[in-house]
């Protein structure tokens, strides 16, 4: 499949057919695609959940009820379930061990390197944190692009996805014990097989026009 057919042909799936189990090298790749995903000055705010047993999607659908039943089949009938999360602070602790961590990975060749990265870091994230004071929205906007990459990783694969804002934060961060962690919830992704049901993939995408989306320069 080239990227043009994956674009075209990716949708966001209805209905999931229950007891449908997506091959493990699969999903492999779409976590690889995950852990790979970049980030504003490489701060990887975020931690992913994954549900691959009935008892993992069942915890995750106590987010889809109430205003968001209409959700709960797409967690329950799909094979993996993903929980997008992001950090409620990106503190000290986690500065150092990202920066372990690229020392470790050999990232620092030249001299002064490392502590001009921790500087450049440190810089953002004090920037986002005091200055601008939107230090949540701009976590969350790296969990976005994490998702971006993990619905095109899908698309080129052939898996079904459905990406969803419609639960409750709230109840989601319970079921899986988030807050203690220093964690809470941004965005769930269901995986699997589309069913019958899925009205979604017979209908045609609707975009604005190219002229109304794009200018050239």
């Amino acid at each position: 499949m080239t990227l043009d057919d994956a674009v075209i042909a990716r949708h966001t799936v209805k209905a999931f057919e229950p007891g449908k189990t997506l091959p493990q090298e699969q999903i492999e790749t779409l976590l690889n695609v995950l852990h790979n995903s970049p980030s504003s000055v490489n701060s990887q705010p975020w931690h992913f959940v994954v549900a691959s047993t009935p008892e993992g999607r069942e915890a995750m659908a106590k987010s889809t009820t109430g205003a968001f039943v209409y959700n709960e089949p797409k967690v329950l009938n799909a094979s993996h379930v993903i929980a997008l999360c992001m950090r409620t602070d990106i503190d000290d602790a986690h500065l150092q061990k990202v920066l372990a961590q690229e020392n470790a990975d050999g990232r620092f060749v030249a001299e002064g390197a490392q502590a001009g990265q921790d500087k450049s870091r440190r810089s953002y994230v004090d920037m986002h944190r005091y200055e601008l004071r939107d230090m949540p929205q701009w976590m969350e906007k790296q969990v976005y692009l994490a998702l971006g990459g993990l619905l095109l990783g899908a698309a080129m694969l052939g898996i079904d996805a459905t990406p969803m804002e419609g639960f409750d934060t709230a109840a989601l961060d319970r079921a899986l014990g988030l807050r203690e962690k220093g964690l809470t919830s941004v965005v769930l992704v269901s995986l699997g097989y589309r069913s019958d049901k899925d009205f979604n993939a017979a209908l045609p995408k609707s975009r604005l026009s190219r002229d109304e989306v794009f200018t050239f320069i």
